[in-house]
């Protein structure tokens, strides 16, 4: 599998990460080493968890997939293995985060609670990557920044980035670094698909110009673009079946973002394209996101090890310059403004 380089940081990693998020809730322990073994043999290197997971978060699972991880991790070479994770930081409406009694500031002393927590579970005595789950902007920071980089030059992680930042926000914490000597934000890791292509008008400009690596989160659009969304019948046991069904308002909301007239269309669309080129929908949405200049490792995620198969068959394949083209029409003829504010009448 080929390797990318993380930002401007020594690191290269496989051009699919294997996410975590599944483990200790869907996936119990036994399930999530399968998951683990079968992309490690695959020849992805590159693992990404964080303190908060599984989702959804809560007190009673706090931690747990950081410790599968681990356990996992002890059966192989630490080296052979690049580590992400993650500082939780605020939830900003979407969660209340389980950890230090809803503390979740980016300071100095949030930081260091954190990334000693996950060392422990993780039992490991360094992360490759550590990021900022969710941005603190109240937070100076110039602060968050001197902690990560303490972090750095005392060896407890190499390098560090962001997730679910905005380009304002990316852009401000570089200029910060740059102006206070200060290691940087190497990576961003944030919502990217076919679906959902808001990165690509403003933050992978910031990525191309800065050299910062994005790290795509989703590319499946919560798993609408595997087709299993396309019948009348909503899919037992998926997410959004839940969230449409029993979900608050808040989590009602989220699905209509992701399940509406717009994406079941588009999807139509594209799994029309996957067969005449012959990979399936979830292959060719992958392929796609991974084929950015600015993306360094898309992200994948399962909760059985047998739905890993269509991801990693996007492994060192790329979509031909035409087909890349039909994508894009598709999006120019369904924008996202097309009935995506009200919920998929099922």
């Amino acid at each position: 599998m080929k390797r990318r380089r993380l930002g401007k940081s020594g690191i290269t990693v496989s051009e699919i990460c294997l996410g975590t998020m599944t483990f200790g809730l869907q996936s119990d322990e036994k399930e999530s080493f399968a998951i683990m073994d079968k992309a490690f043999d695959a020849g992805i290197n590159f693992m990404d968890t964080a303190e908060v997971y599984p989702v959804p978060p809560s007190s009673d699972l706090f931690g747990v997939t950081e410790e599968i991880v681990g356990k996992w991790i002890k059966g192989k070479p630490r080296e052979s293995i690049i580590l992400a994770t993650k500082v939780t930081g605020p939830g900003h409406g979407w969660f209340t985060p389980p950890v230090r009694n809803g503390m979740t500031s980016l300071d100095r002393h949030h930081i260091r609670l954190a990334v000693e927590g996950s060392l422990r579970r993780l039992g490991t005595d360094y992360i490759d990557l550590y990021q900022t789950h969710w941005p603190d902007h109240g937070m100076q920071a110039e602060e968050t920044l001197a902690a990560l980089t303490d972090l750095v030059d005392q060896g407890v992680i190499r390098s560090f980035g962001c997730s679910n930042e905005t380009s304002w926000g990316l852009m401000k914490a570089l200029w910060a670094s740059e102006k206070n000597n200060l290691s940087r934000y190497e990576t961003v890791q944030n919502n990217f698909s076919i679906l959902n292509r808001r990165c690509e008008s403003e933050l992978a400009q910031v990525c191309r110009q800065e050299s910062v690596s994005l790290l795509p989160y989703s590319p499946l659009a919560g798993g609408v673009l595997s087709g299993k969304y396309q019948s009348e019948v909503l899919p037992d046991g998926a997410r959004f079946t839940d969230y449409l069904s029993n979900g608050g308002e808040r989590q009602k909301k989220m699905a209509a973002r992701f399940v509406n007239p717009r994406t079941i269309e588009v999807t139509r669309r594209l799994i029309e394209i996957a067969k005449e080129i012959g990979m399936s929908v979830t292959t060719l949405a992958t392929v796609w996101s991974k084929q950015h200049d600015f993306v360094a490792s898309t992200i994948i995620g399962a909760s059985k090890s047998s739905q890993l198969e269509e991801t990693l068959a996007a492994a060192d394949q790329e979509l031909d310059s035409e087909i890349m083209k039909r994508i894009d029409l598709i999006e120019e003829e369904y924008p996202r403004s097309f009935g995506e504010d009200g919920l998929r009448n099922l």
